[in-house]
């Protein structure tokens, strides 16, 4: 496990930029470098010179570290995929918040001190996730950010429960399941805590609940969520994973949420607290 991988996101890194700095910063160094690109202009070459496309999955089988160009929409792409093989993720934000990105695009000079002087990594928890109707699983996944439960245009009745115990039953716009790393994204802004991202926790946020006892929870990681679908009728209801495709649901489907085995392993170089980081970012300061 010796390969440098190059995750850009080439709707971020426009004609690959910064990724081919990078690129051409690690090969002075000897090192074996894989340029595995996300986005909707995948089919095209790379620049000239000795730079290839290669199959992300392909690249971390035998990768010693990933480094992400993008916002945190395209960590949580490769997140899923880095995970299987345990591979660190060193992200260099070129979006907007990106809470989890370590480095911003001046900042590129501190890979090779990572490289040569080692890193940090912190071991991030995710969340199983399946989609149960009927008794069978008709969809599953795993996210390290967040499950989101909505309706479609109208407000939607469920019902939490936590190891089969109910926790909140309402109408509203729905419910979001995060983990730590998911708390400071869509459930912050429903209202939900801030919880250190090291922290094994679920948290519970209800989205405009139409009830005044309907507020935010944090269980236990060992926790079993399942969230139930009311009748819906005309209605239409979702399920989103990390942002991703909808799942369309039905009345009576449960889903169901708890810890995975797996884990999200970010690269941390700059020594930036994490309080430091969510003043910045949210500006505070």
């Amino acid at each position: 496990m010796n390969k440098i991988v190059l995750c850009p996101n080439l709707d971020r890194d426009r004609g690959l930029e910064l990724t081919s700095k990078v690129y051409d910063m690690l090969h002075r160094e000897g090192e074996s470098v894989a340029v595995c690109p996300l986005g909707n202009n995948v089919s095209e070459k790379p620049p000239l010179g000795d730079m290839r496309f290669e199959d992300l999955k392909e690249a971390l089988s035998c990768a010693k570290m990933v480094i992400v160009f993008g916002g945190d929409g395209t960590i949580l792409q490769v997140a899923k995929i880095a995970a299987e093989d345990r591979v660190p993720i060193l992200g260099v934000n070129l979006g907007k918040k990106g809470f989890m990105a370590e480095l911003e695009r001046d900042d590129i000079d501190l890979i090779l001190k990572a490289i040569k002087s080692g890193y940090t990594k912190e071991r991030r928890m995710m969340l199983d996730i399946e989609v149960v109707r009927g008794g069978k699983t008709i969809f599953s996944d795993f996210v390290l950010n967040d499950v989101v439960v909505g309706g479609v245009t109208r407000i939607i009745d469920v019902t939490v429960c936590g190891d089969g115990k109910k926790i909140t039953s309402f109408s509203g716009d729905g419910v979001i399941i995060a983990t730590p790393t998911g708390s400071t994204a869509y459930s912050l802004s429903a209202g939900g805590p801030i919880v250190e991202p090291e922290t094994q926790a679920i948290v519970v946020t209800p989205i405009c609940a139409h009830v005044l006892i309907a507020r935010a929870y944090v269980l236990a990681p060992e926790r079993t969520v399942e969230v139930t679908i009311g009748r819906l009728g005309k209605k239409k209801a979702y399920i989103s994973a990390d942002g991703g495709d909808t799942i369309i649901l039905k009345s009576g489907d449960v889903i169901r949420v708890r810890r995975s085995a797996y884990k999200t392993h970010l690269v941390r170089i700059a020594g930036t607290s994490f309080y430091e980081l969510v003043s910045r970012k949210l500006g505070d300061c």
